[in-house]
Order: C-alpha cells, then structure tokens, then sequence
C-alpha cells in the first residue's frame, strides 16, 4: 500500500530515499516525530489525540502522590530531581504538584526537570510550570546528579522501533522505500543477518526499540547508584509477542503511516518484557507491570473521584465520573495500559506494586 505524501517535509524525506535509498522504520519514525511535535501542540479535542493527563485530573494528582509518597518511603532527600520525560502541556506534573502541595517539605526539596525537545510544548510547560521554574533538557544526559523521581506517561511509545519480518526461513528488515510511482512511500523487506527473529512463523513481524532498551538501562544504572524511582505508564504488552503495532493518529482517527508524513502521530506499542530486562540489566529493582487500573484502583481513585463529585455541579460530575472511569475501564485504558516501576534494590516497595523482581 502507498499514499502519496504532499507536504514539504514529505517532499524532503522523499528526496533522501531517492538519493540514499531506503531508511529504517526506526529512521522513519524519529524524523517524522520531530517534525510532527516541533511543530504543534497534538493534544486535545483540536489536536489529534488525548492523554489520561487530559482526560481526568485525577489520573496526575494520583501520580503526584505516588511521587511525595515514594519521597518519603526513601528518607525524603533534599534536594530531590523531579523528572518528567514529554511532558505534554504540563498538565500531569501542574496536577501532581498541586495535589502535593502540602506534603511537609515535598515542594521544599524538590527541583523540577523537563526532558522536550519541541519549543511549541516547552513554551506551553513554561507557562503552566513557571512557579516551579523548571529546568528544560532535550536530552536525559543533561540531568542533574542526586536522587531522582522520573515520570514517563505516553513517551516510550512514540521512540522509534526496528521491524522485523519472518519470511521463508529467512530474517528481513522492514524498511521505507520509494514507491513504483517515485512519489510515494511504501514498506520493502530486505534480508538481513543482523537479527534472527526466534520463534517466529512465516509472516510473523518482531519490533524492537532500541533507544527504549538503552534510556532504561541508563535510567536504572543511575537510580542502582543515587537512589529515587522511575514510573513508566504507557500502551503496550506482556510478555513479548509478535506483531505490527506501528500505527499513525490523525484528528482522533487512524491513518496510514504515509499519510501525510510528520503531520500525524506515529507510535508503537511498548514492549514491557523489554523495558523490564533493560532495568534488571542496569542493576534497578523491577516492579510490575501491572495494568493501569490496577495501579489507580491502589493508589485510591475511587476515593478521589468520591471526594471531587461532593462540590461538583451536576455536569461536573458527569465529567469527573465519565474520566475516571475511562481511565480503568477494561475496554477504554484500564487494559491496554501498563505500569512499570524501577527502584534501587533493597529499597522500598512504591505503593501500586507487589513484590519487586
């Protein structure tokens, strides 16, 4: 299948296939992304998708108290490096930091870190978050040295992935190449020996993202020497499986991953088997996944929700029961979202979770 791409960006990313050849889905997927979030802000009923952050505000108060809880089960460091990893429009973190708010020397210690590369979300995180004075990073490289609190909601999706195809015994890469008309995009599998796909039927497609596995074990390696916690929630699955989870999002609606390139969302479901050994590989304790309604039904929702509906207006509390319950909901995000905590080892259990791996 092609589409024939007509924007500038396209145009630009077409003329370097024809001159180089055909790129990775992995290449594809980090230029298009780029473009796309340097460009607008995505979020919301005008943008083309919506995030638990957006949808309730319950989901980043929840977060924030997890936070402030985990602060105080370590011994309550000060200072202490709050960071987020794509922070949206700062919704998340404005919620979390109000909920804790009058958590006795929470605010006090803590020195907020945003990890954006996009200036039109930055100016949006500034805006919301200039109380905090938040420190901007493109890079988690940049960040401070000490104990550390990572949240990272709906960011490990959107890193590029590396597709790989089974066919007649032999491992392919897929790949962006250009379509027979010279103008359009379409996937083309080359053989390669760099990747065997184990297990694998003919047909079966293996992703892989490699720039995931490689933050989490640097984000475990420094939380096994400074202590803190990293929280990862995202789309995904466990254990690893085989499938072609790349997917595009336009106005709330899926589109071809060639329509229209760097104009839609591209993201892939999280492989958490992956995230999970990268952890474990970086010397963290590994906690979960566990499904999102599992991790918000422990840290109180219901209790939450009951204590915002008491002051709520009539609509409001169609809006506050209609979020929350899209938030857990089987068949909205409570299932297809997961939660994976790392720690150090020998440190404590983060509430949400049972015992570490």
């Amino acid at each position: 299948m092609t589409d024939k791409p007509p924007n500038d960006f396209a145009a630009r990313l077409i003329a370097r296939i024809r001159e180089h050849g055909p790129i990775s889905i992995g290449e594809y997927m980090r230029e298009c992304n780029a473009h796309y979030y340097a460009t607008r802000d995505p979020f919301g009923a005008a943008g083309d998708f919506t995030t638990a952050p957006e949808i309730s505000q319950v989901f980043g108060e929840l977060i924030g108290a997890w936070c402030a809880d985990y602060w105080q089960r370590m011994g309550a460091p000060n200072p202490v490096v709050l960071v987020e990893l794509g922070p949206g429009r700062g919704t998340l973190m404005a919620d979390a930091l109000r909920a804790t708010r009058l958590v006795p020397g929470f605010h006090d210690a803590l020195k907020l870190h945003l990890v954006e590369q996009s200036p039109v979300l930055r100016r949006l995180q500034q805006e919301k978050l200039a109380a905090y004075e938040p420190q901007f990073h493109d890079t988690m490289t940049r960040l401070p040295p000490g104990p550390m609190l990572v949240i990272a909601n709906e960011f490990f999706d959107a890193l590029p992935i590396t597709q790989f195809e089974y066919r007649a015994g032999q491992t392919h890469e897929r790949k962006v190449a250009l379509g027979s008309d010279g103008t359009s995009l379409m996937i083309r599998r080359e053989p390669t020996r760099d990747e065997t796909v184990r297990g694998a039927y003919d047909g079966d497609i293996k992703e892989a993202s490699g720039v995931g596995y490689v933050m989490v074990h640097a984000l475990a390696r420094r939380i096994a020497r400074t202590g803190g916690a990293t929280l990862i929630i995202d789309y995904g699955y466990f254990p690893g499986a085989f499938g072609d989870t790349l997917q595009a999002l336009r106005r709330h609606r899926p589109v071809s991953i060639f329509d229209s390139p760097g104009e839609a969302d591209l993201t892939a479901h999280v492989d958490f088997e992956s995230l999970a050994k990268a952890a474990s590989s970086g010397g963290a304790a590994v906690h979960g996944p566990v499904s999102q309604a599992s991790f918000l039904i422990a840290l109180g929702i219901a209790a939450r929700e009951a204590a915002l509906l008491k002051n709520a207006m009539p609509k409001q509390q169609v809006a506050i029961r209609s979020g929350c319950r899209r938030l857990i909901e089987p068949a909205e995000m409570g299932s297809l979202f997961n939660v994976l905590a790392l720690t150090q080892k020998g440190g404590p259990v983060p509430a949400g979770f049972g015992v570490a791996t």
